[in-house]
């Protein structure tokens, strides 16, 4: 990971980009290492959320081009999908406000996408949440 602190800004947008997506490590970790080695705390915010969020969309656009035939090829039965569509349609876009939590939110992202949720209110909330976390992080890192 240390590699994409080399690059600069350029490495915390590509190491956001995939952090948001299903290459496990920590887009926290490379905000946090920008901030050490001098980057500008708001700039730095806004390429992590540009790369997070756009790899968030990209979750998303994965799950849309999924189909339930291919789950179900996985082994997944219809009752369990049906299950998770209910609970999807519950919450709706929101849920996407967790897209930036480790592990599972990626999972809610594709989700969305998965079950259709509706695009525009989906990507919002995605924003909202990947950015202020971001902006908790910079602002902590400030405070020390």
């Amino acid at each position: 990971m240390e590699w994409l602190l080399d690059l600069g800004y350029a490495g915390l947008f590509i190491g956001s980009f995939l952090a948001a997506t299903i290459f496990p490590f920590s887009a926290d970790a490379l905000l946090l290492g920008m901030l050490a080695a001098g980057g500008d705390m708001w700039v730095v915010v806004a390429v992590a959320t540009a790369g997070n969020f756009l790899g968030g969309l990209t979750s998303y656009g994965i799950g849309r081009a999924g189909k339930w035939k291919w789950i179900e090829r996985l082994g997944v039965k219809e009752a369990t999908l049906l299950k998770h569509k209910a609970t999807v349609d519950k919450y709706g876009a929101p849920v996407a406000l967790l897209s930036w939590v480790p592990f599972v939110g990626d999972v809610f992202a594709v989700a969305l996408g998965f079950y259709r949720v509706k695009f525009v209110p989906s990507a919002i909330y995605m924003f909202i949440g990947k950015c202020g976390r971001f902006i908790v992080w910079a602002l902590l890192y400030s405070a020390v």
